[in-house]
């Protein structure tokens, strides 16, 4: 799942050891949060989404945490629970029966059955829908028909209609029952649907059946431990109150505000005085100060970001492999690590976080290490270009440092490079979708489900949902559904690491950092915790009595 919080990514100057950015202030009180003394702040960026099935970002995943109850959850081995299933069981990996806990009704009153988690996923897996995370239902029995050959280029809506609307993949056994059938053995799909779009949507989600009704996104019901109050303020706030009576799990806080910040230098001075309650990633400015600002509210916990910047491969000017190894020599991980994060990151150099079995230190190898000589023999041999840019997102702390990276790609290739803030992250994403020219793209990634092949698939494979860059190689895609057929974790780890190696042999993006979470919070509240998917525990935290 992309992060368009500061986890996302951050950089710094070559051989400054402080570094100064720019920001404008956000304002805006927390009357919600201050009229009830039971109810919290928690900053987040402006969310893209929250529709399940297209939201592919941290912040829109926060806020879906609190209006949503999943199907499965994580203990602290990484391994699947049931939570709002009773059951998921399967004697084949290919045929999944998900049997419902009773009870539970959404935040309008409708009960929650098995036709809500039908309707809802055969309406992102539908190609002109062009849901952001369609790419998850893919190993569903009869996604292909669902999808729409676009030979223009302009996008599913100017697709022939697929074949089909529905996955076959999907039954109704009765109202808390229904089996998932995959199209090939995948031993994690448990895993799988513990991920957001695979949340249910209430009757009241549709105008008509497959048509999403007018304003629901920004009034959105869930089945979760909280509702809505009020709607969206897009750029603003998104608010939310705990649900009477809810069966599953019960908050301790009464409600949220989700505060909308621009920068994450704002942020952090609300919460330094009391205006927000918690900072999941403190700006990279302040880590220095934050021990002292904050004391044992200053907090770390594990991770599983990785943090990188993409190759547009479909511009001529990054085509070229040599020309991307070129500029991941140029770089000084260790450098930026130690001066702009303050060690509080490690360096990058493989493509598979240590938060998963499978990880292997250094898969990179030498294309990951900082050698500038190289590097500007491979730039000039391949005529790579005098000039290149960085776009980021100016909500997300980058400035700093992309500004490093820059500095440093200058220095080892001499050739004039410039960092790029978009306003947004939905900004940011909205122009590489349409192909826009934003020369290297900065993008991070937090897991979705803790298997190794989440830092594969969605990022690599050619139907990728978050492929961004234009990466395609056969022998990679077919690793990665070998490795998904596996019928052992050890037999899939194995294909998915020959995956790994092609990346390390492509380069289609330059790793970078491996983040931890860097978190505050304020005097009000007690018991947080940021968790390895780089949310606020909303079951935990509570207000000090």
């Amino acid at each position: 799942m992309f992060g368009n919080r500061p986890w996302k990514m951050a950089v710094g100057t070559v051989g400054a050891a402080a570094l100064a950015l720019s920001v404008a202030a956000c304002g805006g009180g927390s009357d919600e949060a201050d009229s009830a003394s039971n109810s919290i702040v928690i900053g987040i960026a402006e969310p893209k989404h929250l529709i399940p099935s297209n939201t592919t970002e941290t912040s829109g995943a926060q806020v879906l945490a609190a209006l949503f109850y999943p199907l499965v959850d994580f203990d602290a081995q990484n391994q699947p629970i049931e939570v709002a299933a009773e059951s998921i069981t399967s004697d084949d990996n290919k045929v999944w029966t998900v049997k419902l806990k009773p009870g539970f009704t959404f935040h309008n009153g409708e009960p929650v059955v098995a036709d809500n988690y039908i309707e809802a996923w055969n309406y992102g897996a539908y190609a002109p829908n062009a849901q952001e995370a369609s790419y998850f239902y893919e190993r569903i029995d009869g996604y292909a028909d669902l999808q729409s050959k676009d030979p223009d280029g302009e996008g599913p809506q100017k697709a022939p209609e697929p074949k089909a609307k529905t996955l076959t993949g999907l039954k109704k056994v009765d109202d808390s029952t229904f089996t998932v059938t995959l199209s090939t053995p995948f031993a994690g799909w448990k895993s799988v649907m513990g991920y957001t779009a695979f949340h249910p949507l209430p009757k009241s989600a549709w105008s008509a059946p497959g048509v999403l009704a007018q304003g629901f996104e920004d009034a959105i019901v869930g089945n979760g431990p909280f509702k809505m109050k009020g709607t969206w303020a897009h750029d603003s706030k998104i608010v939310v109150e705990k649900v009477q009576g809810f069966k599953g799990t019960v908050p301790k806080v009464d409600g949220v505000e989700f505060k909308i910040y621009q920068d994450q230098k704002a942020e952090y001075a609300d919460l330094v005085a009391g205006n927000d309650d918690v900072q999941t990633q403190i700006p990279i400015e302040s880590l220095a100060s934050a021990p002292t600002d904050l004391g044992e509210r200053f907090k770390r916990s594990k991770s599983s970001s990785f943090q990188f910047v993409g190759f547009p491969t479909f511009q001529p000017e990054f085509a070229k492999v040599e020309i991307r190894k070129a500029l991941s020599m140029a770089i000084d991980r260790k450098e930026m690590t130690d001066q702009i994060f303050l060690g509080s990151q490690q360096p990058a150099t493989s493509f598979v976080s240590p938060a998963v079995a499978g990880f292997r230190e250094n898969t990179c190898g030498a294309n990951c290490e900082f050698n500038p000589t190289e590097a500007k023999k491979l730039w000039d041999a391949n005529n790579g270009p005098k000039k290149i840019q960085i776009t980021y997102n100016a909500d997300g702390g980058h400035k700093t440092w992309v500004d490093a990276m820059c500095n440093q790609v200058k220095a080892s290739l001499q050739i004039e490079c410039v960092g790029t803030g978009e306003p947004k992250f939905a900004d940011l994403l909205t122009k590489v979708e349409k192909k826009q020219p934003v020369g290297l793209i900065r993008l991070g990634w937090v897991m979705d489900y803790p298997l190794m092949e989440n830092y594969l698939g969605p990022l690599y494979s050619t139907t990728g949902s978050s492929n961004y860059y234009g990466f395609s190689n056969t022998a990679f895609d077919n690793l990665l559904k070998e490795g998904s057929a596996a019928k052992t974790t050890d037999d899939a780890i194995a294909k998915w690491r020959a995956a790994e190696d092609i990346l390390a042999k492509e380069m289609p993006v330059i790793p970078l950092r491996f983040g931890q979470n860097s978190f505050g919070h304020s005097e009000k509240v007690t018991n947080v915790e940021v968790d390895i998917f780089t949310k606020v525990d909303l079951y935990k935290i509570e207000v000090k009595k």
